[in-house]
């Protein structure tokens, strides 16, 4: 079946179940765990990989406003944004996106091969350009070196944006975020070899954006 030859372990048995009963199949779970299993399909396991940014106290740090609060009735009122780490060609890559609640749309990314303050400011130009002149978003994050510098929280005042960021030491505060880079490396990372990791990235955030099946309702 084409979904089985396309997925390339990206899909888990529900967002196959939903692709093949979109195409018609009347079909339960445990027929679909049945075929992967037959044909060699399963879900890849996550790795603890994750990079830290968390050096103390070094800025001002943000209250936490949006309290794990993950809904939003329209585009750009409430974005997230968190650095994640890629192993790749013996160096080290670091991908720095602004997620949209709204829609779980990746609307910005900058890509580094350091976790730099430079990497920040792309991020946030990449948004600023799509940034709606009358919005007026909670842009949330931890409380990352980056976020509690004075520059970056300059940047978001200056374009009428709320900085919001998780309590010390509560990753769900920021869950929505963790769960796209658990989805991005167990999906198209782990188990995988890349001759370029901006041509890897590049292709997941569009498959992310435009093919994926969301399970959010």
């Amino acid at each position: 079946m084409d979904i089985f030859n396309t997925n390339k372990g990206r899909y888990g048995y529900r967002r196959i179940l939903i692709a093949m009963r979109n195409k018609g199949y009347v079909i339960n779970h445990k027929t679909v765990l049945k075929l992967m299993n037959s044909l060699g399909l399963k879900g890849k396991q996550r790795k603890n990989d994750k990079y830290h940014s968390y050096k103390g106290t070094v800025g001002k740090v943000a209250d936490n406003l949006l309290k794990r609060d993950f809904y939003a009735e329209k585009p750009f009122e409430k974005l997230t944004t968190d650095v994640t780490q890629f192993n790749v060609c013996d160096s080290k890559v670091y991908l720095s996106p602004v997620f949209d609640l709204f829609n779980n749309e990746v609307v910005s990314y900058s890509i580094s091969t350091s976790p730099n303050l430079e990497q920040i400011r792309e991020m946030l130009n990449g948004l600023f350009e799509k940034l709606p002149t009358d919005a007026k978003p909670i842009f949330h994050s931890d409380q990352g070196w980056q976020y509690q510098c004075a520059e970056h929280q300059k940047l978001l005042t200056e374009h009428n944006i709320t900085q919001s960021m998780s309590r010390k030491g509560n990753c769900m505060d920021n869950g929505a975020m963790e769960n796209f880079f658990g989805r991005l490396k167990v999906k198209m990372f782990y188990g995988e070899k890349f001759k370029s990791v901006n041509a890897f990235i590049d292709e997941y955030i569009y498959y992310y954006n435009n093919e994926r099946i969301s399970l959010k309702s």
